[in-house]
């Protein structure tokens, strides 16, 4: 047996319980759209919200005015199947707190927007 095997204390072998509490930590982004393809929404910024260290997301539509609803979702990538990518048209930018950003449709499909862009040929 080596020394590795035989300083393993049986306490640490048995299953431990799951923590009292899920893991903490927020993320804020907004989304805006600079074309709106279905007239409801709206174009600039029309939502708000968080993204939690589970990774659950929860985000706020501006409108209707004067309260906006309330959308849940298991994923960041869960709203972005619903509510971004099949609508390329709208050219989306959603901007993190920490300035990171993604734009979804237009020339610019999936493209990091903090990334240099090449100059223009003239």
């Amino acid at each position: 047996m080596s020394e590795d095997q035989s300083s393993l204390d049986p306490e640490d072998l048995l299953p431990k319980p799951p923590p009292k509490r899920a893991p903490r930590g927020i993320r804020t982004f907004t989304v805006a759209r600079r074309v709106d393809e279905t007239g409801v929404s709206g174009i600039g910024v029309i939502i708000e919200g968080v993204e939690y260290a589970t990774g659950q997301v929860v985000v706020h539509w501006l409108f209707p005015p004067p309260r906006g609803g309330i959308a849940i979702f298991d994923s960041l990538d869960d709203f972005l199947k619903v509510h971004v990518v099949p609508h390329p048209v709208n050219e989306t930018i959603i901007t993190f707190e920490d300035g990171d950003q993604e734009t979804y449709g237009g020339s610019s499909e999936n493209k990091n927007v903090n990334k240099p862009t090449e100059p223009l040929v003239q």
